[in-house]
């Protein structure tokens, strides 16, 4: 946010869309103050902070540049032009250009258009900046709430029987996670790894102890960022994970002895004592280069390394399984972790309170148990050909 100059006629200290001074609740003139006043109330969560510094800062250049006027002018058509920019913004010579870091002069604040899901998120992240900024005292109202029902009745109204279909509970199966095969690949990935020198021993300790947190623990990408060695605590002889998680929720997740080993792996490795203190502010994944805790980008960088190269240990006919490796993520790795506790066999109950989820219906939406015995008696129905006798008579399926 601070790279970005903002003439002072277009700061928002004027905005029309200022409410009464009296009621301002934060210390903030411009709408860039009010919008660091709102990104402070995530510090503590790395990762939301980052898309939400992200999208505001998208709002707040569109604004400038294309509309001409501060953030805090903004109305309701200025809002719905958003939307439709983010479907596809253009100019896009000005707007999209390869992922660079923000110094390099090809940078640009998209890399091209928003998948629906992104363009959600957008929303999401933009809707909490407005609403903030109104109960803040710092905005009239919230241009951006009043299209949010409107879109939401126009896109029930449009939508087709394939998009119905779409929205059923049984196609809402958590699908992005790793299978045993795909998972065994990431752990022969990880075993293949050079440990040669020094560093190249550092990248495969610290690779190894990703791969464990992930599948015993099944974090959020931003809690390995933001929490320490010290959230690993001992109550009367057991190892918990004290955990702050998505909206500042506190909680706390059984530590299985196999997940122990890895820490107590990872610890000597670094010359740390077997277990961690409580005033071990160690970060959970170091930097090779200073110890500093590495960022959720950096950890999506270090696993789609190693995804790749277990996707190369799979066997040629599972295809569909290596173009799945390769796009998975850090996040995949917690739907793997959940999955691979309900296949196991540990009660659901307490996968839920494991996952931290709130609804016990977002846990049994990683069960697929029932679904694979439903297919696997599908495959009891055969399709009968009759193909006549010859060189050509190999018709898949054929008899």
């Amino acid at each position: 946010m601070d790279e970005i100059s903002v003439p002072v006629a277009l700061d928002g200290h004027d905005g029309v869309n200022r409410a009464d001074r009296a009621r301002l609740q934060i210390g903030a003139d411009t709408d860039m103050d009010a919008i660091r006043c709102f990104l402070t109330e995530y510090d503590r969560s790395p990762g939301t902070h980052r898309i939400y510094q992200r999208e505001c800062e998208r709002l707040l250049l569109w604004s400038l540049v294309e509309c001409g006027k501060p953030l805090s002018s903004l109305n309701r058509q200025d809002f719905e032009g958003y939307l439709n920019f983010l479907v596809d913004p253009q100019p896009a010579k000005l707007w999209c250009g390869p992922k660079v870091q923000r110094v390099r002069a090809e940078w640009r604040p998209f890399v091209g258009p928003l998948s629906e899901s992104a363009v959600l998120t957008a929303i999401a992240a933009i809707n909490s900046l407005m609403a903030y900024l109104v109960d803040a005292g710092y905005l009239a109202g919230n241009p951006l709430g009043l299209i949010r029902q409107r879109r939401r009745k126009l896109a029930a109204q449009n939508a087709g029987p394939a998009h119905v279909i779409a929205q059923t509970e049984e196609m809402q199966k958590i699908e992005r996670f790793l299978d045993a095969e795909m998972w065994q690949a990431v752990t022969r990935a990880i075993e293949a790894m050079p440990r040669d020198t020094d560093g190249e021993r550092d990248e495969y300790e610290r690779a190894r102890f990703i791969a464990a947190l992930l599948y015993m623990l099944a974090p959020r990408a931003g809690e390995l960022e933001s929490h320490r060695m010290n959230s690993f605590r001992e109550e009367r002889g057991r190892w918990w994970w004290h955990v702050v998680g998505k909206g500042g929720k506190q909680a706390k997740v059984p530590v299985a002895d196999d997940m122990v080993h890895a820490l107590v792996r990872y610890r000597k490795h670094l010359g740390l004592p077997a277990m961690p203190k409580r005033t071990d502010l160690t970060p959970l994944l170091v930097s090779l280069k200073d110890r500093s805790p590495i960022t959720s980008r950096r950890l999506n960088q270090i696993l789609k390394k190693i995804f790749y190269a277990a996707a190369e240990l799979l066997p040629e006919e599972s295809e569909y399984k290596k173009d799945k490796l390769r796009a998975a993520s850090a996040h995949w790795g917690r739907h793997t972790g959940i999955t691979a506790k309900l296949d196991a066999g540990m009660s659901e109950r307490y996968v839920q309170k494991d996952a931290r989820h709130t609804d016990a219906r977002t846990t049994q939406r990683y069960i697929h148990e029932e679904e694979e015995r439903w297919h696997d008696e599908a495959q009891k129905q055969q399709l009968p050909w009759v193909v006549p006798d010859g060189p050509d008579a190999s018709t898949p399926g054929s008899k």
